[in-house]
């Protein structure tokens, strides 16, 4: 169980760190909203873990950062309010889209890859 909540706090800082990077790369120029849910997922493969449900926090995860860092730095010129940017989601641009399910894919498939690299238990192994 702690290996699963050390999984969701590196991958918090990860994505605080991501959070942090897509604004630095805004500034100059670029457009790189993989990078929250990207970061986010990538800290949170760090640890060792055994929980599928962590991966699949840090996947809502990355999810949740991704559309909350698109609604701070574009928010819709009609109104910018996070419920209304909520409820109009379908008018995003398709690269948004794109970059949101690419940061939400790394965010739950690196955590989620880390559960298979665990040694197997000494009654699980098939020795030759």
């Amino acid at each position: 169980m702690k290996s699963a909540y050390l999984v969701i706090c590196c991958g918090l800082l990860g994505g605080t760190l991501g959070y942090l990077a897509f604004a630095w790369l805004l500034k100059q120029g670029f457009y790189g909203l993989v990078l929250p849910g990207g970061m986010l997922g990538l800290a949170a493969g760090i640890p060792h873990n055994r929980s599928r449900t962590a991966a699949i926090v840090c996947g809502a995860l990355a999810l949740a950062l991704g559309l909350y860092t698109e609604w701070r730095f574009f928010p819709f010129k009609a109104d910018g309010s996070l419920g209304y940017f909520v409820a109009h989601l379908h008018q995003l641009k398709p690269v948004s889209w794109l970059m949101l399910g690419v940061g939400t894919l790394l965010g739950w498939y690196v955590p989620h890859r880390r559960i298979a690299e665990f040694p197997p238990q000494a009654s699980q192994r098939i020795d030759g």
